[in-house]
């Protein structure tokens, strides 16, 4: 097949930032030779399916990037939070447990963790021991934080590097619109949390430190019958300015998401009280302003979501392949199990394993058997109808080449060190 060739007539592709381009990624020395081995692994099977023949099984490998949520508690109470009912369970992670299971995924393939929710990662009680130990076995590391603590980001500054990052979720140019987004449980202000950065760059500046900053508008709701969330349309590009004059190195915008009646994390940017033309026009001009900021050691990044809700055509992102070659590629391991992907943490139909997936090679054995299962039982197709897929166009590539006789046969690596999936 044309390895370069553009996703299917149906997918509408915008210019895509380094960080979302997945299929690129996927062609990066190191992990290049999965993609090969899964795609030559669905050939073999779908052949021996065909031919009545017996179909070679799942390798037990592991994914070759996780969501890590260390665990579910939170000290916000965000209104737009879109994991809102699984947060506080009380349910966590046996520290020794976890450890075993990242060693046994690095061996069998693992390349990055992202330490996200779920929770807010930095509450986790051995934080700067679990990040520490995630660098000794030679992983690329993430943490997404609402801020709270930068003193626990600071405190593992040091073993971060160049391929590593931070992200803080603030989502408000001023305190007033932070406090009222994120309900924090103990007194904190935006202008502390921004002022937290300066230190972590001046310890280490090989890391990126990224603004995030999720757009919502006027009667938009994290979930069916939920309260109407707070407004930060008027604050796009005043958080730009407040990102670069504290030394982020990128503020990035994306929509809200809502949590779907099936429990898929889906855009819904039709559910507005103003029309929805009116809302983009308003996000553009902010967004407009907010690009004016950009200097060479500061970017404002605009998400994949962003741009097709931009576009009209985030509905097309929502057609999917009958199989998720995705989820066999990337997963999220929380204290409440093995997910087939973020979008659908928690939604009992996404669910591979416990959360012990991995802590031996026994259990892993089991856990490929799963992720076997779960690549032909979820129909994404019908599933991830409603979803606007950030690996949409990924999955239709690896569709393409498991049809395509040559497979992947002609594909070289390009350059490239971004594990992060």
């Amino acid at each position: 097949m044309n390895a370069d060739a553009p996703p299917p007539a149906t997918a509408s592709t915008p210019a895509l930032e380094p960080v979302h381009d997945f299929t690129r990624k996927l062609r990066q020395e190191g992990l290049l030779e999965r993609v090969i081995e899964y795609v030559a692994w669905q050939k073999a099977r779908r052949t021996a399916r065909a031919e009545g023949t017996q179909e070679p099984s799942l390798p037990a490998w592991s994914p070759l990037s996780i969501n890590l949520d260390l665990t579910t508690a939170c000290n916000y109470a965000c209104d737009h939070c879109i994991d809102w009912d699984i947060l506080n369970s009380g349910i966590s992670h046996e520290d020794e447990v976890l450890r075993q299971s990242l060693a046994e995924m690095r061996d069998r393939g693992l390349k990055s963790v992202i330490l996200i929710g779920g929770g807010e990662p930095t509450v986790y009680p051995r934080f700067a021991d679990m990040v520490r130990y995630i660098k000794s076995l030679e992983l690329q590391v993430a943490v997404v934080t609402n801020g709270s603590r930068n003193e626990r980001i600071l405190e593992v500054a040091d073993c971060l590097d160049s391929r590593d990052w931070v992200r803080l979720s603030l989502d408000s140019g001023t305190d007033a619109t932070f406090q009222a987004m994120h309900n924090p449980k103990k007194a904190i202000t935006l202008e502390a949390i921004c002022a937290g950065i300066p230190p972590i760059r001046e310890l280490n500046p090989a890391p990126r430190i990224g603004f995030s900053y999720v757009i919502v508008w006027d009667g938009a709701e994290r979930a069916e019958g939920a309260p109407p969330v707070v407004e930060n349309i008027d604050e796009i590009a005043m958080a730009a300015r407040l990102a670069r004059d504290h030394g982020f190195h990128y503020i990035s915008f994306k929509p809200m998401l809502t949590r779907a009646p099936d429990g898929a994390e889906v855009m819904d940017p039709e559910a507005a009280h103003a029309a929805l033309e009116s809302v983009l026009r308003r996000i553009r001009a902010q967004l407009d302003q907010a690009h004016t900021v950009a200097t060479s050691d500061f970017a404002v990044i605009e998400s994949t979501n962003l741009k097709l809700l931009e576009q009209g055509t985030w509905r097309e992102w929502t057609s999917q392949p009958r199989t998720c070659h995705m989820q066999a590629l990337r997963q999220v391991l929380s204290p409440l199990g093995l997910w087939n992907c973020p979008a659908h943490r928690g939604v009992t139909k996404a669910r591979i394993a416990p959360k012990d997936a991995f802590a031996d090679g026994e259990r892993a054995e089991r856990t490929a058997e799963a992720v076997e299962g779960m690549l032909d039982g979820f129909d994404a197709s019908v599933e991830c109808r409603e979803v606007t897929c950030l690996y949409h166009a990924t999955n239709w590539w690896l569709e393409q080449a498991i049809e395509d006789p040559r497979g992947l046969d002609d594909l070289t690596a390009v350059d490239g060190n971004d594990a992060f999936l």
